[in-house]
């Protein structure tokens, strides 16, 4: 995994989960969901770059 996309990967992650508890806590919909897109891409993103290091081994 690429030091740059793990960090990203990370960042979206965080980011999103961040935004999506504070969608939570002010009972913004929107707000929460867009958290949840946000983590998702960040997971999509980790276990993409994870996928390419198992067939690099």
């Amino acid at each position: 995994m690429s030091a740059g996309e793990k960090a990203k990967a990370k960042t979206e992650q965080a980011q999103g989960k961040a935004e999506e508890a504070l969608g939570s806590a002010t009972g913004d919909d929107r707000t929460a969901a867009e958290g949840q897109a946000r983590k998702s891409t960040g997971d999509a993103r980790e276990a993409k770059e994870k996928a390419k290091d198992a067939f690099k081994h």
